[in-house]
């Protein structure tokens, strides 16, 4: 067990799971925000559990989101009325468990011309309308039909030119890197084994009827340690690679996942310094274009691109970052160009495969998560987003159920469970579109605060301090760990990121001299992170 306010010592749970033990009750596969909200959601119901990550928590598409805590607006379009109210449902919950890390966001949605005046306008206040009626109580704000000056006046940065109006409402926004973090801690605080860099490379049913259980191979990847771990049930949270975890329970299994890419371009706050997000539902080929305000900066986004493979840090495509240049130019004043990029980056979204036919227009494919259990009890989940990753948790303990692995207990323990962080007063807490600083820790803030180098500042808003809380407690281990996740520089501006990459490999390196085992390599460490940075930059 890892109390919040205590330091992390990897080692340590490696010790503890060598041990021999009782099976846990659950192990999970894949750190990002459906294994970690298993995670919790299993722990505060009293099972024991340990979680493995391959790479570092949320590494893959948890990292990668447009930052946004929404019920779907497009989703409603498609006639998904069911997932839009469990979402706008979860939307509440996430952001009164997790206020330091999520808020609401105003968005403005603009028309042009004479048929936004008569048509566009009305046809999508009908629709956010019929979005708030869904909220119910859960509404963040009513939605409003503003004239030309005042939604000008609303968005600054917008092209005026042909304006005729829109409409304005409020959804809500996050930091999901820190989020996939505060899970990760708020499940090892209630005695979750929560490991990163710890590879599954086997799994096995041992056993039969009640006495059944799964023994789950593990690598160490900083050690070459191999151990079994056994559990009475096993789920495979893994997103667009569950198929490869299905494999080593079913070689002969069918995919579940037809991966999706969604890129992002981030720019400073000048090309769009409204605090409101802008959404526009429908561009040239019909996708959605956001421009969303974040940590400082900008996102403009996001694609939706079918792609075949699988790597771990997938790069945009030319005519993705082209498609969003042109599209973002229709809309603000002052059209971006690639030099105004200060980072870009892609996700894989694990959209869940129809059974046959339209694969390949990910646009129609359900968001929906899919849960499957394999005749030898492993429990898999794929598809779905991070506004329901509670309720995902709560339908995949269900499965566990089912299956025979875990005896049933009631759902509902994460309602009110505030995480890591997320138990100060929310009136303290200042916008994610806010830059970074002490605010993004919420109640630990004092306690970042109080190590060294507080005073020493490495980026904007981003201290010496900040490096050693997220080696000594939040499971960092590398230089990207710190400027891709804990930090959000990489995200925000990949070539200042790169530029302290050696100043914070020297803090890691000092923060884990003492660590048994292979010593951290901070001049490798820094070159890798530079090396993955220049493929965030247009201009490398």
């Amino acid at each position: 067990m890892v109390p919040a306010g205590e330091d992390f010592e990897r080692t340590a749970i490696v010790r503890q799971l060598a041990e021999p033990r009782e099976p846990f009750d659950l192990v999970v596969i894949g750190g990002g925000a459906t294994g970690l909200g298993v995670a919790v959601d299993a722990v505060a119901r009293g099972f024991t559990v340990a979680l493995f990550e391959a790479e570092d928590f949320a590494k893959g598409t948890s990292s990668r989101a447009t930052k946004l805590v929404h019920g779907g607006v497009r989703y409603l379009a498609q006639g998904d009325i069911g997932l839009v109210r469990e979402a706008l449902h979860e939307r509440t919950i996430l952001l009164a468990n997790a206020a330091h890390l999520a808020c609401p966001l105003p968005f403005v949605l603009p028309t042009y011309g004479w048929r936004g005046r008569l048509w566009d306008r009305w046809f999508y206040a009908t629709g956010l309308l019929a979005y708030d009626l869904l909220a119910g109580s859960a509404s963040l704000g009513r939605t409003g039909l503003p004239g030309p000056r005042r939604l000008a006046a609303l968005a600054p940065g917008l092209r005026t030119e042909g304006l005729a109006g829109g409409v304005s409402y409020v959804d809500g926004q996050f930091d999901d890197a820190r989020l996939a973090v505060a899970l990760a801690r708020t499940a090892a605080a209630r005695g979750g084994l929560m490991l990163n860099y710890c590879r599954v490379v086997g799994l096995s049913a041992v056993g039969g009827g009640s006495a059944r259980r799964q023994e789950v191979e593990i690598e160490d990847r900083e050690t070459g340690q191999r151990l079994v771990v056994p559990a009475r049930c096993v789920v495979n949270a893994t997103g667009v690679w569950v198929d490869a975890v299905r494999q080593l329970d079913e070689p002969n299994s069918q995919p579940l996942v037809s991966p999706s890419q969604g890129v992002h371009l981030v720019v400073d706050r000048e090309l769009y310094p409204a605090e409101r997000a802008m959404i526009i539902p429908r561009t040239s080929d019909g996708r959605v274009l956001f421009a969303v305000p974040w940590l400082g900066k900008v996102i403009l986004g996001t694609t939706d691109t079918p792609r075949a493979d699988l790597p771990l840090d997938p790069r945009p495509l030319s005519d993705e970052v082209e498609f969003i240049l042109t599209e973002a130019a229709k809309y603000l004043a002052r059209p971006p160009s690639r030099a105004d990029v200060r980072s870009c980056w892609a996700g894989l979204r694990p959209l869940v495969k129809p059974p046959s036919g339209d694969g390949h227009n990910t646009k129609r494919i359900s968001r929906e998560h899919a849960i499957e259990i394999s005749p030898h009890g492993l429990v898999t989940v794929t598809g779905g987003k991070w506004t329901t990753y509670r309720a995902m948790a709560e339908d995949v303990l269900a499965a566990c159920f089912r299956s025979g692995g875990l005896p049933e207990r009631a759902r509902g323990v994460t309602r009110s469970l505030r995480l890591v962080g997320g138990d100060g007063p929310a009136d303290t807490h200042r916008p994610i579109s806010a830059p970074p600083g002490l605010h993004l820790y919420g109640s630990e803030a004092a306690a970042v605060a109080s190590l060294p180098g507080a005073d020493r500042e490495i980026l904007p808003g981003f201290t010496e301090a900040m490096v050693r809380f997220a080696v000594r407690r939040e499971f960092a281990r590398t230089v990207e760990d710190v400027l891709a996740r804990r930090s959000r520089w990489l995200f925000l501006d990949a070539a200042a990121a790169a530029r302290v990459a050696d100043t914070v490999a020297a803090i890691v390196a000092e923060e884990r001299a003492s660590e048994p085992g292979p010593p951290f390599d901070p001049a490798a460490s820094a070159a890798d992170f530079r090396h993955l940075a220049a493929g965030y930059r247009l201009d490398a």
